[in-house]
């Protein structure tokens, strides 16, 4: 692990134990004897942050390097390779998830770990369609339980997939995106309707009283096959 801070300080201590402690709470059979404490104030800092969401964006704590941490690109979280399995423990540390310029990272007010995301750090479970006086609005729960109203805030975005299909993000908040499962894909490519798109025939979906271009309508039965 990837130390940053003093020999001998204290905040060298907590980032030195920080795998130790992160790893006996995600196995509790590998528990060490006497844990630090470290995720202990991961805990704090997420709950501590009245109201909503503890407030990531303002702490600018030291860093303390890399622990073995990994979101695969299904939405799976690895601590050193294997999965933890309390879904409390990766809820509470999605909450304290932050994208910087040079990656993601777990931030607290007295510390900063780097993780390691190989698509987006969420997935979209679950879709369903909220019916306004602006049209359909379509909301998505990710595996962490964050819910999102696709529109102007949580904006909807498009890239090319496997084989010349898509993959749709929509996006949670920060710089932090959530990528729809296969299934919710073809669901929301059935919800596509014919548009026009900088003079050109393509195909968009409307959430939340905005339009979100999907593509090409030539590319329409590449991305339902």
């Amino acid at each position: 692990m990837s130390i940053l801070t003093s020999p001998g300080s204290p905040h060298r201590l907590r980032c030195e134990n920080m795998a130790d402690e992160v790893n006996s709470k995600a196995n509790p059979s590998n528990a060490p004897q006497n844990p630090a404490g470290a995720l202990e104030s991961l805990a704090a800092a997420a709950h501590t942050a009245t109201p909503g969401l503890p407030p990531v964006h303002l702490w600018n704590p030291p860093d303390c390097g890399d622990i073995g941490l990994k979101i695969t690109s299904n939405g799976t979280w690895l601590y050193q390779g294997s999965p933890i399995g309390r879904k409390p423990l990766v809820r509470l540390f999605s909450t304290i998830l932050r994208k910087d310029a040079d990656g993601y990272f777990l931030v607290t007010p007295i510390e900063k770990i780097s993780i390691e995301v190989a698509d987006a750090p969420f997935m979209a479970m679950e879709m369903s369609v909220l019916d306004g006086p602006d049209g359909p609005t379509l909301r998505f729960r990710t595996n962490v339980d964050d819910e999102v109203e696709a529109g102007p805030d949580h904006p909807l975005r498009f890239e090319s997939g496997p084989a010349s299909g898509i993959k749709p993000y929509v996006h949670v908040r920060g710089g932090l995106w959530a990528l729809l499962t296969r299934a919710l894909v073809y669901d929301l490519v059935e919800r596509a309707v014919p548009i026009v798109a900088d003079g050109q025939p393509a195909l968009g979906i409307s959430s939340g009283g905005h339009v979100f271009v999907i593509g090409s309508q030539e590319a329409e039965q590449t991305w339902r096959s």
